[in-house]
């Protein structure tokens, strides 16, 4: 994946300012950007490029934003940008609104129209997922998505915790994928992005079916890891959370190329995995890793961990132990 970073800590501190100020214009939309913490700027640029999305993280002290009329005629990228809020909070002023956010929240910026913005910081850092999409991407008519600028949404419950865990853990592993995940990545992005809106605005319908069934899969993926330790997790039961019918949502996994029950064995194999190479949980029994996750028969977690990863749960910790 194309990832550019930028950070200000290996510059000298009078240069800091300026030249995150340059990349993160360049990254964006061009807008006016003034801070009180000029002589010492602590920031960073992270930029993900998905194709047809950028991702970006970006980190820094309180700042005061303005993207002016001029501003405007001068260049319009024609975009939106929808900045996930991971710490600190702010005002923005846009299409005739004024709104104040905070952490946990999603707010919409349109490229086409002036705004003003403050960027709060706590504890002398704020920090963002900025989804930047052009405008004619998301499926949805301008007109209507603009009744969303300024008005933040929460990232905390429904399609916008989806779409924020998706953002964060595609900004945290960003390293580990390859250029081929890139355009899968960006679709699913899109979609999400699409679908946290048409919730917004009630205008699901206005999504493309593919587009629908797919912020559903992510939705229910979701589902399902934050509920692996549960040995109840059964087909029905993850139907019922989602008002499909079972049948729906094993034609769902099949357009996957896999089971629900194969998928829920591989994400829950994994967590396993993962606890068994933690130094910190050395001296926890295998058995009770196992149950965690959601296995309580011991001979049959033995036996498709082995199939998994060629080794016995037992051998596979003795040899990250030794490694």
């Amino acid at each position: 994946m194309a990832v550019v970073e930028f950070r200000t800590d290996n510059l000298a501190p009078e240069d800091r300012f300026s030249s995150w100020f340059e990349v993160a214009s360049q990254a964006h939309m061009p807008s006016w950007i003034h801070t009180d913490s000029e002589a010492d700027f602590e920031a960073s640029v992270r930029v993900l490029n998905l194709g047809e999305v950028q991702v970006s993280v970006l980190t820094h002290p309180e700042v005061r934003a303005e993207r002016t009329t001029r501003l405007v005629r001068q260049f319009d990228p024609e975009v939106y940008q929808f900045h996930l809020i991971v710490s600190g909070g702010g005002q923005l002023a846009q299409n005739g609104r004024e709104a104040t956010f905070g952490t946990e929240q999603f707010i919409l910026i349109n490229s086409s129209q002036p705004y003003r913005a403050r960027r709060s910081a706590r504890d002398g850092r704020s920090e963002a997922v900025v989804v930047q999409v052009h405008r004619a991407s998301l499926g949805l008519r301008s007109s209507t998505l603009d009744r969303l600028a300024a008005v933040p949404f929460s990232a905390r419950s429904g399609i916008g915790a989806v779409l924020a865990g998706h953002l964060l853990q595609l900004t945290k592993n960003a390293g580990d994928y390859t250029e081929a995940d890139t355009i899968a990545l960006g679709g699913v992005t899109l979609d999400l992005v699409a679908a946290g809106c048409a919730h917004q605005l009630e205008a699901t319908a206005g999504l493309s079916p593919e587009a629908r069934q797919r912020a559903l899969l992510a939705q229910i993926h979701r589902f399902i890891r934050d509920h692996l330790g549960d040995p109840a997790l059964t087909p029905d039961h993850i139907a019922a959370a989602h008002q499909i019918s079972v049948r729906h949502l094993y034609k769902l996994f099949q357009a996957q190329g896999v089971t629900i029950a194969a998928w829920i064995r591989r994400c829950r194999l994994e967590r396993c995995r993962h606890d068994l190479t933690n130094p910190i949980l050395g001296s926890r029994p295998i058995h009770a890793i196992a149950a965690r996750w959601g296995f309580t028969n011991n001979a049959h977690f033995s036996r498709v961990f082995r199939a998994a990863y060629g080794l016995s749960p037992a051998d596979y910790r003795h040899q990250s132990t030794a490694r």
